[in-house]
């Protein structure tokens, strides 16, 4: 029988499953879908972009790595803003963290019915979204450990596909089969064609592309041994980044002109399309829809955590801390699947646009969640705590990522009008978690009314 956790969970999630799920975080739509379109607005310096968000994502998961060894809990980032700053920084953190999946999931969903229609033109789009929320919704509820094998085998196809791209790109690259070869990165215009402010433009995309990294942290509080899986499963971000990341969009650059790939189409597809596979279009469309389906089924399983957490402290709806039979956060799966269900909406009024404004919203949640992990970091240390998985240049790398974050954001409303959109959001935001926070105050101050 498996063991209980103090909030009520099981340590369900073996080695195998969290080091699957960090890999599986750090794969997603946000590469094999928004790389095409990133690469043909800025060209190959995109690579850049990945590379320097990819700093930043790797003193973040450090940061993480050392609040989780201090304290493992499934409310993550959540419980450290609370202790490390105070319960205000904890509700906003919540709950911008449940914007950031809320806004995700509908952009997957719009994603998976877009795919989905490549293949069944006639299926209405609204159903295909609605097949794929119930199938990870069923999921999220079973069971925690059927979640983690089904992330296990998402995580297992999205690295098979990319280590195929890779291998199949250097061979490419190294034997100059038709325009492959490094002088594509400089061929076509140089290396910045379209000048060096598109590729500054180009970060709130790529931060979106590593959201997520962070569930791994959210794991902990169901994981058996942490203090010896964690470290293991947040090292091994660094070479995901390298090789997955900033690699394929290096071998991007150098197997095909960057004029050759284009907006709302997989850059994988691109290049095996040139090579006249006549199934990777079809393969491809299968791994994508693979990864939406995995960032839906993570998001789920990350808010229902972090909203029991929240509804322990009376700072979310009250059902939202409903822990089922299974031992699962029943009522925080269930919230965020009817926001999921009511922001399908936006596809149907916006279709062209939809999974570009709901990427930069979430990357809101994700830029905030990120910006929590690595100040609460330098909280720790202030308390003269000393880990033995220490982030390493702190407190100097937690003040320089900080600074690139608050770059990102500042960069958006000069991006496009998607970017632009959510930036203004970012007041009404504001403005709702505060009147939020007063609210949840004011009931605290309430006395409880007397037993008779």
């Amino acid at each position: 029988m498996r063991s209980q956790t103090d909030e009520g969970y099981t340590h369900a999630l073996g080695n195998r499953q969290v080091q699957m799920i960090a890999i599986g975080g750090a794969i997603g739509v946000g590469l094999f879908l928004g790389a095409g379109g990133r690469m043909a607005a800025a060209g190959p310096a995109l690579v850049l972009s990945y590379a320097v968000a990819g700093v930043a994502a790797f003193f973040v998961m450090r940061a993480l790595g050392e609040l989780v060894l201090y304290r493992p809990a499934s409310g993550s980032f959540v419980e450290y803003a609370g202790e490390f700053i105070g319960p205000w920084a904890a509700f906003a953190s919540g709950w911008m963290y449940w914007i950031n999946w809320a806004a995700t999931g509908v952009a997957e969903l719009t994603a998976i019915a877009a795919y989905i229609h490549y293949w069944a033109p006639t299926f209405p789009e609204w159903g295909t979204a609605l097949i794929a929320l119930g199938f990870v919704l069923v999921v999220n509820l079973l069971s925690v450990r059927l979640f983690g094998e089904l992330e296990f085998w998402f995580a297992m196809l999205k690295v098979l596909a990319i280590t195929v791209f890779l291998v199949v790109g250097l061979v490419l690259v190294v034997f100059a089969v038709g325009e492959a070869g490094p002088a594509n990165l400089v061929a076509h215009g140089g290396f910045f064609p379209t000048g060096f402010p598109l590729v500054l433009m180009s970060l709130q995309s790529v931060v979106f592309a590593y959201a997520s990294i962070e569930l791994v942290g959210i794991t902990a509080g169901e994981t058996a041994r942490p203090h010896e899986v964690m470290p293991r499963a947040i090292n091994g971000v660094v070479w995901r980044i390298a090789i997955f990341y900033v690699g394929s969009v290096l071998l991007l650059g150098m197997v095909l002109p960057w004029t050759a790939y284009r907006a709302g189409v997989s850059p994988f597809v691109t290049v095996f399309s040139g090579l006249g596979v006549p199934w990777a279009a079809d393969a491809m469309n299968l791994v994508v829809i693979t990864a939406a389906l995995s960032s839906c089924n993570s998001g789920l399983y990350a808010t229902g955590r972090i909203l029991r957490s929240m509804a322990r402290k009376h700072e979310a709806p009250r059902f939202a801390g409903t822990l089922s039979s299974r031992h699962v956060p029943i009522g925080g799966i269930l919230f965020t699947a009817i926001m999921f269900l009511g922001g399908v909406g936006l596809f149907y009024y916006l279709p062209e646009r939809a999974f570009n404004i709901a990427t930069a919203v979430a990357s809101l949640g994700v830029i905030t969640t990120w910006g929590v992990l690595v100040y609460c970091q330098t909280r720790l240390r202030r308390t003269g705590h000393r880990s033995a998985f220490p982030m390493p240049g702190s407190p100097y790398t937690n003040w320089l990522t900080l600074a690139f974050l608050a770059l990102v954001v500042l960069l958006m409303p000069f991006a496009d009008q998607d970017q632009r959109v959510a930036f203004l959001l970012v007041p009404v935001l504001v403005a709702g978690i505060a009147l939020g926070w007063l609210a949840v105050r004011r009931r605290r101050r309430v006395p409880a009314p007397a037993e008779s």
